[in-house]
């Protein structure tokens, strides 16, 4: 009789990503002690991430929705939602109900999961990345970073690709002003320029 390890992988339950162990043991008492939070719910935290992309080009080409529906399915590891327009724009032949864009929101373990690949791997990929723009916040403490290509993630195969598009991501924090978001984000991990 063999026995044999059992096989952990991300869909595990009891698997725990690497980034939110590092946000529970450092980033929260550093922040608590830089804010000077009195109780540790104050700290802020990376709520939702939501990863979208415009599919205008599927107007003409049919098959561009579909490859874009399975990029982001690799990617990020659930189906997209379709998203439609909710007015008719005639200039750039757009009706009311036609879809759009692509969307998808993570949350939990798949979120840490997708910023922990996202910063490590993916960003370090982008062709001539010298870091992210610290002014890029809003003035809640999200921040939007937008890709011009989608190739930079590492569940694509380079040689099966035939069309190129870009995508935006977006990270919802609980922070209230740009600083306390940005000295979050550095924390975890991502690359803002000094």
């Amino acid at each position: 009789m063999c026995f044999l390890a059992p096989i952990t992988s991300p869909l595990d339950t009891q698997y725990m990503s690497d980034l939110k162990e590092k946000y529970t043991k450092e980033v929260v008492p550093a922040l608590k002690e830089e804010f000077g939070y009195a109780n540790v719910m104050q700290v802020p935290k990376v709520t939702k991430v939501t990863v979208n992309a415009g599919i205008s080009q599927s107007l003409q080409d049919a098959s561009w929705r579909d490859m874009v529906v399975d990029t982001f399915t690799k990617i990020t590891g659930q189906k997209p939602v379709l998203t439609k327009a909710k007015k008719s724009i005639s200039s750039f032949k757009v009706r009311e109900g036609m879809i759009v864009g692509v969307k998808t929101t993570l949350r939990g373990k798949l979120m840490y999961d997708f910023l922990e690949k996202f910063v490590g791997v993916a960003l370090p990929r982008v062709r001539d990345f010298r870091g992210l723009n610290p002014k890029s916040f809003d003035r809640n403490g999200n921040v939007t970073i937008g890709l011009n290509e989608h190739l930079v993630f590492p569940e694509i195969d380079l040689d099966a690709v035939t069309k190129v598009h870009g995508l935006e991501v977006v990270v919802t924090t609980t922070a209230k002003t740009p600083k306390e978001g940005l000295a979050l984000l550095r924390a975890i991990g991502f690359p803002f320029k000094k």
